[in-house]
């Protein structure tokens, strides 16, 4: 069997019934800290779920830091990954740009 990824959270977990709010908290809390950027698509939806199972509004604000956090998260990550891109795109071999020629 292959090794998991650190965070990963499988859907059987979601499939098994809604937890209560303090499980489900603790879990989004738990998706924040743990996320990487290999995960960070996964550990997302899966946080949604949860927060989709939050009935309270006052749950659902105390999870709105941690689901801020992860879209920050991912944000960033994807601008990290696209950067390299445009970069090579706009400077030359040497890092330089090049002149434009008319």
């Amino acid at each position: 069997m292959a090794k998991l990824p650190e965070g990963f959270v499988s859907l059987k977990s979601i499939k098994q019934g809604a937890p209560s709010t303090d499980e489900a908290l603790g879990t989004i809390r738990r998706i924040y800290f743990k996320t990487t950027k290999q995960t960070i698509e996964h550990d997302l939806a899966h946080a949604i779920e949860l927060l989709k199972g939050l009935e309270s509004e006052d749950a659902r604000a105390r999870a709105s830091v941690f689901m801020e956090g992860l879209a920050e998260m991912r944000k960033e990550w994807q601008r990290a990954s696209e950067a390299p891109r445009h970069a090579k795109n706009a400077a030359g071999p040497n890092g330089k740009r090049a002149a434009k020629r008319r």
